[in-house]
């Protein structure tokens, strides 16, 4: 992530992320209504310093099904105080108590029934307080924070990558012809491999036209869809484009060249090899929003080195693509300090 260009230049100001679970706090918004009878049950869960899997092994456990059955909307950190969502199927006239597996480290808010389980992406947004620790500039970070409100490249964060970039790695021994036999591995390693290359070409185009300039042809995002056309610029798409219609997005990289436009053909020279295991993977061009734009971004001073940053992102977007435009931040949460110590 250090080496991908800043929209708004490096920041000056150095700061310590996730020294306390508390200092990263995400609350998952699944943007609809539970109905309340059905054969699965919903489950808002507060977990402190505990992963997402490890979770969801607790609840199958205690409703004796298979781990596989327990569904969740999205992976959390595990170095975070984070509420988000599990569904688990239980037979309509069973009942099951899951407050009992409150602890030190988990607390179930509310169990609501619901006819269908819950799918890996079905959430609305992601809500976020991060505090900022050690903030060297801390008034770098106040000057920053307006021209944030406009967005910043949609970078996916280093979490994406494993440790050390581990499963980019793999994708280039997996390119090369090495068997993944576990399906899981395997899915989450060519999803690193697209978003590497995604990364890459979102900081060209950042080093060489920034977000809001238009190229002479683009291809555009339907709002709210993943529907996508090729198109060049003309009156028409910039009327849609100002109008928040459509927006300016970048390839997740399969088959098809008519999803690239000739400047992203030009850039993609660079990671052929990448290009061309994904392509033989049978993996189809997708696309991205180019630009991540934070709601309701707030900044608030504790004391005279402590900030406390609130703001909502759509799901999918990383809160570490938004950070490091403020600040040049250190991880400093456990299992960073050991794997430091480890090197």
């Amino acid at each position: 992530m250090s080496e991908l260009n800043y929209l708004y230049g490096k920041p000056l100001s150095h700061a310590d992320f996730k020294k306390e679970p508390e200092d990263f706090m995400v609350d998952e918004v699944l943007g609809f209504e539970l109905s309340g009878a059905g054969e699965h049950v919903c489950l808002q869960v507060v977990k402190k310093g505990e992963n997402t899997q490890f979770v969801a092994k607790l609840i199958a456990k205690h409703a004796g099904v298979n781990p596989r059955d327990v569904s969740y909307a999205g992976l959390k950190d595990r170095h975070g105080v984070c509420t988000q969502w599990f569904s688990v199927p239980v037979p309509i006239k069973t009942d099951i108590d899951f407050s009992v597996l409150n602890s030190d480290t988990l607390f179930i808010v509310q169990q609501v029934r619901h006819h269908r389980k819950l799918r890996t992406g079905c959430h609305q947004a992601n809500k976020f307080t991060i505090r900022l620790r050690n903030v060297s500039e801390p008034l770098d970070v106040f000057c920053r924070i307006n021209a944030l409100r406009a967005g910043v490249p949609n970078y996916f964060g280093e979490q994406r990558f494993g440790r050390d970039g581990h499963n980019l790695t793999m994708a280039q021994r997996m390119f090369a012809g090495e068997r993944i036999r576990d399906k899981k591995l395997r899915g989450l390693v060519i999803s690193a491999a697209r978003s590497h290359v995604f990364n890459q070409i979102v900081s060209k185009r950042v080093l060489e036209h920034g977000l809001a300039k238009t190229m002479h042809e683009e291809v555009f995002l339907l709002d709210g869809s993943n529907a996508f056309f090729k198109e060049p610029i003309n009156s028409r798409n910039l009327d849609r484009l100002a109008a928040n219609d459509i927006a300016l997005s970048a390839p997740l990289i399969g088959k098809g060249d008519e999803a690239l436009t000739a400047q992203e053909l030009l850039w993609l020279a660079d990671f052929q090899q990448w290009r061309d295991g994904l392509i033989e993977l049978g993996l189809k061009t997708e696309r991205r929003l180019l630009r991540l734009v934070p709601q309701g971004l707030t900044i608030k001073q504790e004391d005279s080195t402590t900030l406390v940053i609130e703001f909502a992102l759509a799901k999918g977007c990383f809160a570490t693509a938004l950070l490091r435009e403020l600040v040049l931040y250190r991880d400093a949460s456990p299992s960073h300090k050991e794997q430091e110590e480890e090197q």
